[in-house]
């Protein structure tokens, strides 16, 4: 009953003493705005959000989204990224499990002969515990410490997640340009064929010069090198798919540029609190919190240690003629350092240092985030705009290649003059697709500027 007193009065004293010295975790203060981007205004309240979408969501062609879930099952990154989350909670486990006693059982046994007598034989059983007490929160400061490890390690997952599926939307839909540019180049290559055939029988009827047939074989002759260019280009985005997706190079089973279908109605929706989303941000706000633990187990550190151990069992003497006698003891110890010349002051100083590094470090990447949203906005803006400018100009120039056929045919202009119509009707072409895979592209960058698809993306994981 003392021995109980006794213990209960020390913790008592343990728990008023871990909270004298612990200091709890707060967060930095964000910049004061209404939203990330500076032009807030503009954007609809009643539209959906991209950063409200799962990925499935938001890329909804069937075979790309069948790509992106062999990469999630198969990257290297992703899967090297998911172990350090299986052994930040392992930390975890075991940090938690220090506020546990240890206990060993510790048998033994001995065989005696004095002068030539018969063997004695004697035994102990024992068995103890040992409990370190927590009285200046080192403990506790190592388990918000290993916490604050694990949620660090799955934003980090995320973050890769992120990135990857990002990676093989971006590649998947270059590849779709290219694809698209391909079909363009051989069919205009197709046609300038023709074009070469018919200048040959003109000038052989006499109606055309050699600089005309020369023209025609060149404009050919260009569109057949960007044919054995792109081919080869289409075989490395390839490569580099499969890549990503853990898997042997090979064709790539796809559908069209044209067959993409995105959500009709897109906003930003950018208030400051989906900075929060960002799997960055988490993992640098984890790792502050981490500092901050690392600050408070340097603080304990400068205080003793005190631990006690109950040790109990039977033993057996023969030489004493004891049968058996139980025994039991509590004993403590308090340890701590004296002298240490200002080490343990110094590693103090060094885990506020690094504290206040890591809290500089999560401000600059909310600043950043500040920055990469407003960017993608504006990019994704741009490229809307400047993929719609290029289609009003493929028709136009669609257009003239139609009026100045007829006037080459009456007479009107020169074949050089059709020539360019046509070169500039192929490059029309070239730069719509170009500027719907900027806009893709752009749609991407900002869905992932905008930590989309958190939420939905953290209850599949």
């Amino acid at each position: 009953m003392k021995k109980l007193i006794i213990l209960y009065c020390i913790s008592a004293w343990v728990g008023l003493g871990a909270c004298s010295v612990y200091k709890s975790y707060e967060r930095p203060d964000m910049p004061v705005v209404d939203s990330l981007y500076r032009q807030a205004a503009a954007t609809s309240a009643d539209t959906t959000s991209i950063a409200s979408l799962s990925w499935r969501e938001l890329f909804t062609d069937p075979k790309l989204q069948a790509l992106i879930e062999t990469g999630l099952q198969n990257n290297t990154d992703l899967n090297i990224a998911r172990l350090k989350v299986t052994e930040a909670e392992a930390t975890l486990m075991t940090s938690r499990l220090a506020y546990l006693p240890s206990i060993s059982f510790e048998p033994s046994g001995t065989l005696r002969s004095v002068d030539g007598n018969a063997m004695t034989k004697s035994y102990d059983i024992a068995a103890s515990a040992s409990w370190e007490v927590d009285i200046f929160g080192k403990l506790t400061n190592a388990k918000r410490g290993a916490k604050a490890a694990l949620e660090q390690s799955e934003a980090y997952r995320q973050a890769v997640q992120t990135q990857l599926i990002a990676t093989i939307a971006n590649s998947y839909y270059s590849l779709l340009m290219l694809d698209a540019q391909l079909d363009i180049s051989e069919r205009t290559a197709a046609n300038w064929g023709e074009n070469v055939r018919a200048m040959k029988a003109l000038k052989a009827a006499g109606d055309a010069t050699e600089l005309a047939v020369a023209q025609s074989e060149a404009s050919k002759l260009s569109v057949d090198a960007s044919i054995a260019s792109l081919r080869q280009q289409i075989d490395q985005m390839e490569n580099t798919l499969t890549a990503l997706l853990g898997i042997a190079p090979q064709k790539i089973d796809r559908t069209t540029i044209g067959e993409q279908r995105f959500p009709t109605e897109l906003a930003a929706g950018v208030p400051l609190q989906l900075l929060q989303r960002r799997p960055d941000i988490r993992e640098a706000e984890e790792s502050l919190r981490a500092a901050m633990a690392d600050v408070g187990m340097a603080y304990a550190d400068r205080f003793p240690r005190l631990r006690f151990t109950v040790t109990g069992g039977v033993e057996n003497d023969a030489l004493r003629g004891l049968i058996s006698s139980p025994f039991s003891y509590l004993s403590g110890q308090l340890a701590g350092p004296i002298f240490s010349f200002g080490a343990k002051r110094a590693k103090y100083r060094a885990a506020m240092a690094a504290y206040d590094a890591s809290r500089l470090g999560y401000e600059q990447k909310v600043l950043t985030a500040f920055r990469e949203v407003n960017d993608a906005i504006v990019a994704y803006r741009s490229a809307s705009r400047s993929a719609e400018l290029k289609r009003n100009l493929r028709e136009a120039s669609r257009k003239y290649v139609e009026l100045t056929q007829l006037q080459y045919i009456s007479g009107d202009i020169r074949y050089i003059d059709f020539l360019d119509a046509e070169r500039s009707f192929f490059d029309a072409q070239v730069e719509v697709n170009k500027a719907v895979l900027a806009k893709y592209l752009a749609l991407v960058e900002l869905y992932k500027a905008l930590g989309g698809g958190w939420q939905s993306e953290e209850k599949e994981a």
